[in-house]
């Protein structure tokens, strides 16, 4: 089985110690040895870079598609209705705009991503090469084992070969780390990269033949009012449920559906159906669902049923505030694990976004009664999770959530309604979470919340934790909520380092003991 560029890089930085400290003739030439039998930096760089090409030679041709459907969606086009669930052609027309230039982008930034990782492998195949080769030299001077006796005694002039291979095989093997950790950033980045685009080909994601190309189109390109288009509505991954939830209803509730698309007062209300849909509720809460949602505008619709919306720019310092009304979506006490749950699911799951912020008939606006429904359910979930509580029980004090009980709730509560489960993953070091790290930005780029965890040492030396909820990704940021009810940008640099004081204060930076050391990741 080849080894992953992180398994590489990681056995060639402990056998960089392994080798500059190697104290006998014996001991070097193990080290070597085991150095030499890592695998080298595997895959084509030319086969690489001609599919890059390819893809960026593919932009002149989208280009002209797309100036021809921005042309026909500037020209004022008649109220006609397409589809099964009664589109506005122009609004179609834009959403054809839209996914071209989407597809431009991805062709472009899916070509330059391959023909960087081509150039960055051809680059530490070379510097691979190189080091073998001094490793194998160094190999050379030490000859053979020495046997049993021998190895007791080193006279000056066996001394003198054993420092001068040892050496040798100090620079070869750093070589070889270099080389594994180039390729690994590179493989890393253009994975990333790559992933992002497959899930931006949203109109795609929705597999099914029970709404036309037209209806595909409109809802995956539906966002929340003066928003960016990270806003859409519905997710890759919602858009791939709901197709396959189509797809699965019976002929009569098909037609069901059909007429609570057709009856949907805007193209927001109809995409936050599917977003039903996706989670998993089948058609008579879905109808219900849509009664108490029927005929709200826009930013109502934003404000009840998605508990974050982005507006601050990837990269852009500083965080953004999450509320209904003027509340907070924060947690209360110690509560940190429920909080970042119910904050998680709201995120997946606008029926249970609307009992929270509307209430259980959809109608009660009030904040405070919201802030005390989504204490109800902070409570809810520490029960659920196995919560801890310190002091009599007259006067009992919540202590925090474990890990087993974080990913309990984490799969009661959220995985029923992304298709996945969740498992643990600790994080020792900076290798582990850049080992992880594709497959965090991979989760949240299709819409599946990723829980983590940050710990650092309180005023008396004691270990204490926070958790947090990765939502988003681009480019090289994260986009992280964290339960005092915020947003922030975290670089993947920070992530690696374990530093989250972007997303949280000071006191979780690396100046301050904080690290970032557990990841609840979804697997299929």
């Amino acid at each position: 089985m080849t080894e992953s560029t992180n398994d590489r890089r990681q056995k060639l930085n402990g056998l960089r110690g392994r080798i500059s400290s190697a104290g006998s003739k014996n001991d070097l030439i193990d080290a070597i040895e085991d150095a030499l039998a890592v695998s080298a930096p595997v895959g084509n760089p030319k086969v690489i870079e001609s599919l890059g090409k390819r893809y960026t030679g593919q932009t002149d041709e989208a280009d002209k598609v797309g100036d021809r459907i921005d042309g026909v969606a500037r020209k004022g086009l008649p109220q006609v209705w397409v589809g099964d669930t009664s589109v506005l052609a122009s609004d179609v027309v834009s959403a054809a705009a839209g996914d071209a230039r989407q597809m431009i982008e991805a062709f472009q930034c899916g070509g330059k991503a391959l023909i960087a990782l081509s150039d960055a492998l051809e680059t530490a195949q070379t510097k691979d090469g190189n080091g073998r080769s001094m490793l194998r030299d160094a190999r050379s001077m030490l000859g053979g084992r020495d046997g049993f006796f021998d190895d007791w005694h080193e006279n000056d002039g066996e001394e003198e070969v054993r420092l001068r291979a040892r050496s040798l095989a100090s620079v070869g093997v750093d070589s070889l780390h270099d080389a594994a950790a180039e390729a690994d950033e590179a493989a890393r980045i253009a994975s990333r990269d790559l992933n992002k685009m497959a899930a931006e080909a949203r109109a795609g994601q929705m597999d099914t033949d029970e709404l036309t190309a037209a209806d595909r189109l409109a809802l995956a390109d539906t966002s929340n009012p003066g928003y960016s288009e990270m806003n859409e509505i519905l997710t890759a991954n919602d858009l791939e449920r709901a197709g396959r939830a189509m797809e699965k209803l019976s002929t009569a509730d098909q037609t069901r559906m059909e007429i609570l698309l057709v009856s949907a007062s805007t193209p927001q209300e109809k995409a936050y159906l599917m977003k039903a849909l996706a989670a998993g509720y089948d058609i008579s809460e879905v109808e219900e669902f849509g009664g108490k949602i029927h005929g709200k505008d826009p930013g109502w619709l934003q404000q009840h049923l998605t508990p974050i919306s982005t507006g601050m720019t990837p990269g852009q310092k500083g965080k953004e505030e999450h509320k209904y009304g003027d509340k907070l979506w924060d947690q209360d006490g110690p509560t940190c694990v429920p909080s970042s749950t119910v904050t998680a699911r709201a995120l997946v799951d606008p029926v249970y976004a609307l009992e929270l912020t509307g209430g259980p008939d959809g109608k009660d606006d009030d904040p405070d009664r919201f802030l005390e429904r989504l204490r109800d359910e902070q409570l809810r979930m520490y029960e659920e999770g196995d919560g801890d509580y310190e002091g009599w029980w007259w006067d009992r004090q919540m202590a925090g959530m474990d890990s087993d009980g974080q990913e309990k709730i984490s799969n009661n509560e959220i995985g029923p309604h992304t298709g996945d489960k969740y498992d643990t993953q600790d994080m020792d070091g900076a290798d582990d979470r850049r080992g992880v790290l594709p497959d965090i930005e991979k989760s949240v780029a299709e819409g599946k919340p990723v829980p983590i965890n940050v710990s650092r040492k309180d005023e008396d030396g004691d270990w204490v934790g926070h958790s947090l909820v990765i939502v988003g990704q681009e480019g090289g940021m994260l986009q992280v909520y964290n339960p005092w009810g915020t947003t922030a940008w975290v670089s993947e640099d920070d992530f690696i380092k374990g530093d989250l004081s972007a997303a949280t204060n000071e006191r979780y930076s690396k100046d301050h003991g904080g690290d970032l050391d557990t990841v609840y990741i979804e697997r299929d």
